[in-house]
């Protein structure tokens, strides 16, 4: 079973980024749907200008990016754009509360922070819109061309 699995490495990096891209994208619903959305988490309790255009960042990122990420389209733009939601999620917000707390914010936040950079890194994999889209290499032509043998 370890064999087929290794065997299908860039499944497994698929499967990791439609997960975490629907899970993004839920994420941004859940926070579109709320009445206090993102008020809650930044603990704040007279809204202003500054958390409406985070909250409208914070909220399209997780719903495009999310979706961008499921489908495989625009994968490492789309997980780049996550990338300082997560960090002010892990750094400003969830910090304070420490590891191992009663509700693990801290922990999942680090966690879906991780593995945007690995999409970052590794791209977004065989099963994605990007790689259907994507130019095969031009074949390279052996032949002659006017050059002489000695």
């Amino acid at each position: 079973m370890l064999r087929s699995l290794e065997a299908q490495r860039d499944l497994v990096l698929d499967a990791l980024r439609v997960y975490l891209g629907t899970g993004l994208f839920f994420r941004g619903l859940a926070l579109l749907a709320t009445d206090s959305g993102l008020q809650q988490l930044v603990s704040t309790t007279e809204p202003g200008l500054g958390l409406a255009g985070l909250s409208v960042y914070v909220i399209g990122a997780h719903l495009v990016g999310g979706a961008f990420l499921a489908v495989g389209f625009y994968t490492r733009l789309a997980a780049l754009v996550q990338l300082p939601i997560l960090g002010g999620a892990v750094f400003l917000v969830h910090w304070q509360g420490g590891l191992l707390s009663a509700d693990q914010s801290l922990e999942f936040s680090a966690l879906v922070l991780f593995l945007l950079l690995l999409v970052c890194a590794f791209g977004s994999g065989r099963w994605s819109l990007d790689a259907k889209w994507r130019r095969p290499p031009a074949p390279v032509v052996s032949g002659s061309s006017g050059g002489a043998a000695a």
